[in-house]
């Protein structure tokens, strides 16, 4: 087995399509397909199902599929750690993060990196807190910045970066508004605003009030921070975020909670072989934090 089959096999997949696989590898389509019934016959076992409308993978292809992305991974960490060792990084950066990440200014950090090393190719996506994490478990993303999932796969490290207590967010006119602060379980019949399910905070705060015993109607539901102040200001329902929102938004109230105070932790998720350039953007995510880095330009 080669690795140029392993990327050849991977093209197909993301593709499902052999010319466009082979488009993107930059050689014939009989290469390719050759490439491809070598492994094959290498394991033994047919990797796609073949049409004349599309192609998909077999059960056996969908098991490689992700010992493959795995696979070069490794292959490019081990690149990248030789290229290190002699003051050099090259490569790409694949960053996940959710949205609004209060713990540091990414895009300041990034365009650091940047500056410092223009050789490494950056790429930066959102999204949900599990797609983020398995984009990382597929070798997809180098890393992601996310809210720490109940579950965590072994495969997968978990570096905590911040916490901070979740809030009442409800509109300046509520009866809540004029209050020090509420018990979860007065929450019970409110309208809810919320993120979409596995976006931002969400889960946290729907394993928060199914603990209470607060059962909840979810009238909004949006994928951004400012959506989502929006429509607690302008009345349409209450909602608890992260303490840090409150800098945010002046035509919303932000309320203490009582009792076992819920948390909102935000981490950092890794391979448990992280590249050189991502050990390079962690080192620089903690000077960030300490107040070390400073902003580029």
């Amino acid at each position: 087995m080669e690795l140029r089959q392993l990327e050849h096999f991977l093209a197909v997949a993301d593709e499902c399509h052999f010319t466009r696989a082979a488009r993107r590898m930059h050689v014939s389509q009989s290469g390719l397909s050759a490439s491809i019934r070598a492994l094959e016959v290498e394991l033994g076992a047919p990797l796609f199902l073949r049409t004349t409308r599309q192609v998909e993978l077999t059960q056996a292809g969908r098991a490689l599929l992700p010992e493959a992305r795995r696979a070069l991974s490794s292959v490019e960490s081990a690149r990248d750690a030789v290229a290190a060792v002699q003051g050099l990084l090259r490569g790409t950066l694949s960053v996940g993060s959710l949205q609004c990440l209060h713990v540091v200014h990414l895009p300041a950090v990034l365009a650091r990196f940047h500056e410092l090393h223009p050789g490494v190719e950056i790429r930066m996506r959102q999204s949900g807190n599990a797609e983020l994490v398995e984009e990382v478990r597929a070798g997809r993303l180098d890393l992601a910045f996310v809210t720490r999932p109940p579950k965590m796969a072994d495969d997968l490290r978990v570096s905590t970066l911040a916490s901070e207590p979740l809030v009442l967010a409800c509109a300046l006119g509520s009866p809540f508004a004029a209050r020090d602060s509420v018990e979860l379980s007065e929450l019970a019949g409110q309208s809810f605003v919320d993120f979409n399910a596995d976006w931002g905070t969400r889960d946290e705060v729907d394993r928060t009030l199914a603990a209470a015993g607060v059962e909840r109607h979810v009238a909004v539901e949006v994928n951004d921070v400012h959506s989502l102040l929006d429509f607690v200001g302008f009345g349409l329902g209450v909602a608890l975020v992260p303490q840090s929102f409150a800098v945010k938004t002046t035509s919303a109230c932000f309320v203490g909670l009582r009792g076992d105070l819920p948390v909102a932790e935000t981490v950092v998720v890794t391979s448990n072989t992280v590249s050189a350039a991502a050990s390079v953007l962690l080192d620089m995510v903690a000077e960030a934090k300490s107040g070390r880095l400073r902003a580029a330009g």
